[in-house]
């Protein structure tokens, strides 16, 4: 039997789930964002170093147009609707956009693998574009191939990490910064 951390014992830390098809933000420093099984789907992290909050998005699909329906009931399942729901929703916590450090993991070649419907490289293009239209960069990522992906993403520090199927271990995706206090 092993004993939870300090932090767990006092209540700092507490995980939130974002499933496919959703998004959460926060600015609690003890709280860690995680998605689980990032095939084709793409999981975004973006976090403001400066006033410490930071979000996930777990998109399925990259163009909402094809269910407006579902995309106006349900923006974080699309790509192109799912990221600036999810800008706005840091932008609400002061988030700054000239801060905002920017990291993917996904975009996998999953359940296609004759490349004919590449829904993971469609994801990835549209988010590409969307980055592009506002002046903003990915600072790490880890996409494609035929692996599934999960990311957690620390707000004491920004810190990614990530984990692919297959492999045991978690990695750092993203370094984030020490506490600062």
């Amino acid at each position: 039997m092993t004993s939870p951390s300090a932090a767990t014992l006092a209540g700092l830390e507490r995980r939130i789930v974002v499933g496919v098809g959703g998004l959460a933000v926060s600015k609690n420093q003890g709280v860690i964002l995680t998605t689980y099984s990032l095939g084709s789907c793409l999981g975004v992290t973006i976090y403001d170093p400066v006033c410490r909050a930071g979000g996930l998005l777990h998109a399925m699909l990259p163009d909402s147009s094809i269910n407006a329906a579902k995309a106006a009931e349900q923006p974080a399942m699309f790509v192109d609707t799912g990221f600036g729901a999810l800008l706005r929703a840091l932008r609400a916590l002061t988030a700054a956009k000239h801060c905002l450090q920017i990291c993917v993991a996904g975009g996998a070649q999953f359940l296609d693998k004759s490349g004919f419907f590449n829904i993971g490289q469609r994801n990835y293009d549209s988010l590409a574009q969307l980055l592009h239209r506002h002046g903003l960069s990915i600072d790490a990522q880890d996409v494609g191939g035929l692996v599934s992906r999960s990311l957690n993403m620390d707000l004491r520090t920004g810190e990614v990490r990530l984990k692919s199927s297959g492999h045991g271990e978690e990695t750092i995706l993203f370094k984030g910064y020490a506490d600062i206090g």
